[in-house]
């Protein structure tokens, strides 16, 4: 399941809905009747706490994997009144909302990650992993990631996509964005995930101009393809149509180049641009669901976070309702 599973949490009474849709997932996914539990009731905490204390907002879940364990991820976002000591109100036994103050507490220790990020007066994002079982990191790992990928508000299905394959030392990801919404933009978008699945081990240029050839019987598509290079430190892109990318550092800033045009209709020029890689680099690629208004510097300290907690603030504060919406965070190790 790469596309995320929005559900809004504005009063008691859905704690429910979110937890039934925890459960079905764990159970698609394999997960065993103790770790179904820690699912459940995490959901259900969670659910709780946006109504308490966050004013209501939305949880979404996330099937994730390290190879060969299967897990999930839960991302809880809203606009309440926000923390001005995270690690105080983790603590058991703390409230400001006349309840036993546990659930937080309870929140990271049923987690196998569990991070939050939270402002004053603008919100807070909480975000846990659970896993069906154990995992132990792959030591080459360098890069993590972090998914939101929504349909747009009425539609069942995404004409957003997107897809990560690893050929070490390169890692290569593709957003598309199938032109318009619903199954005919869906179709679009997974003719050009078999692409890039296929084409992986060429570059980001051939695999656009092989994706333009397969897309024609579709109605096209706006599409990048970035190539990160861990050994030469170095990214290779190249893009067609509205979506965004772009390399941030503790130092140096890259906005990357797309051209105009549609994949599968027209295009007048497909390029690859290279740019520097940084091992604590910031790699963030996003479909025009999301506005190109946002700046990390408004948000102290979120760069550090988890990728997916980067990727659902953005989405929270810059998404737009009328349009499917991508948000691809990927983050540097370091060196």
């Amino acid at each position: 399941m790469r596309e995320s599973t929005a559900i809004a949490v504005t009063e008691q009474s859905q704690t429910g809905e979110a937890r039934r849709a925890s459960l079905a997932l764990a159970n698609r996914l394999g997960f065993k009747e103790t770790e179904r539990g820690k699912v459940g009731i995490l959901v259900t905490e969670v659910a709780s706490n946006l109504v308490q204390h966050g004013g209501g907002g939305v949880i979404m879940l996330r099937a994730i994997a390290q190879h060969p364990t299967v897990g999930i991820e839960v991302l809880a976002l809203d606009r309440g009144s926000g923390m001005m000591d995270v690690e105080t109100c983790l603590q058991d036994g703390f409230s400001t909302g006349g309840t036993a103050g546990n659930g937080l507490g309870a929140i990271r220790r049923l987690s196998n990650f569990f991070e939050v990020y939270s402002l004053p007066t603008r919100g807070t994002a909480l975000l846990a992993h659970l896993w069906a079982n154990p995992i132990t990191p792959p030591p080459e790992d360098v890069l993590e990631m972090g998914v939101v990928c929504l349909p747009k508000h009425g539609e069942d299905v995404s004409g957003d996509d997107w897809a990560c394959q690893s050929d070490y030392p390169r890692r290569l990801l593709l957003v598309v964005d199938g032109l318009g919404h619903g199954p005919a933009a869906a179709s679009a978008a997974s003719a050009a995930i078999r692409v890039f699945q296929e084409q992986y081990h060429q570059s980001p240029q051939r695999i656009v101009e092989a994706a333009h050839a397969a897309l024609r019987s579709t109605r096209g598509a706006a599409l990048a393809i970035a190539e990160i290079n861990f050994e030469k430190q170095l990214v290779h892109f190249a893009g067609i149509g509205n979506i965004s990318a772009s390399i941030t550092s503790e130092t140096n800033h890259h906005n990357l180049v797309s051209y105009n045009g549609t994949v599968g209709h027209e295009i007048r020029k497909v390029h690859e641009f290279t740019y520097p890689w940084y091992p604590n680099g910031l790699f963030i690629m996003h479909s025009d669901g999301l506005s190109t208004q946002w700046k990390l510097d408004r948000y102290p300290g979120l760069s550090r976070k988890h990728p997916s907690l980067i990727a659902g603030v953005l989405y929270r504060d810059f998404h737009r309702d009328r349009d499917d919406v991508t948000v691809l965070v990927a983050k540097g190790l370091g060196a």
